[in-house]
């Protein structure tokens, strides 16, 4: 016999992946309130906070960053995570719409998506997508001490592969993604991790994609893409001391 789901409970079920780090800067923000943490005292440190509450560390940088927005906590770097005094009952937590879906998620989705657009990229591509996958490669290097002109140009150099297949919807779900790295959430973790020393990273691995695109080689393309967004997945993972 078919269950029929009541609306709410559908409603929440699908907001549900999404709303995961939420949910759990929630539940720390309660144990802040009910004095588990005192004002100005230092946090567990993130595997032992992760642990105790049979979380993954990424989902946990995602709440500390959630809390961090909201002023519970403020993350200093190079010594730890500290409670703030947010006051009684304190400022709501974002939302999912102010906030949108959290860093890892979409990262990781991008890595399965794009490895294999690069794959096929490295088949279908024309002189022409070559051109203009190494124009953005080379304003990326040009504008490396320039974080919000490299993001761009970061953009441009993916987007670019992806009109290369010759697939719109391909395109249309690059761009999509890139679209929804966005945000608060977004925007306070690049704080934290985006460095030069990132950017730098990041032009090297686009080299390689570009020299197996180039090389019409599906499988070093599709490689060269996931250890590239893995990389950037590993350095927004990296705990805070």
């Amino acid at each position: 016999m078919l269950k029929l789901i009541p609306k709410s409970e559908e409603s929440i079920d699908r907001q549900a992946p999404d709303r995961a780090y939420l949910r759990l800067a929630a539940q720390i923000r309660e144990l802040v309130d009910q004095g588990e943490f005192q004002i100005g005292q230092r946090l567990p440190a993130e595997r032992a906070l992760a642990e105790r509450l049979d979380v993954s560390r990424t989902a946990l940088r995602e709440a500390i960053i959630a809390l961090e927005l909201q002023g519970v906590v403020e993350v200093r770097g190079g010594s730890g995570i500290y409670v703030c005094d947010a006051g009684s009952g304190g400022a709501r937590l974002p939302t999912t719409q102010e906030t949108g879906v959290g860093p890892f998620e979409l990262l990781r989705a991008r890595c399965l998506i794009e490895s294999e657009i690069a794959a096929l990229a490295a088949t279908t591509r024309t002189d022409a997508d070559l051109d203009r996958i190494f124009g953005a490669l080379t304003a990326m290097r040009e504008q490396m001490m320039d974080q919000e002109a490299n993001r761009e140009a970061d953009r441009q150099f993916h987007l670019h592969i992806a009109q290369s297949t010759g697939n719109s919807v391909l395109h249309a779900a690059v761009v999509s993604m890139w679209d929804q790295a966005r945000g608060p959430i977004w925007e306070k973790t690049e704080q934290h991790f985006h460095t030069q020393a990132l950017r730098q990273a990041s032009s090297e691995d686009h080299q390689r994609i570009f020299s197996a695109l180039v090389a019409r080689d599906a499988e070093l393309a599709r490689q060269a893409m996931r250890a590239h967004l893995e990389r950037v997945i590993g350095v927004f993972a990296q705990g805070w001391r």
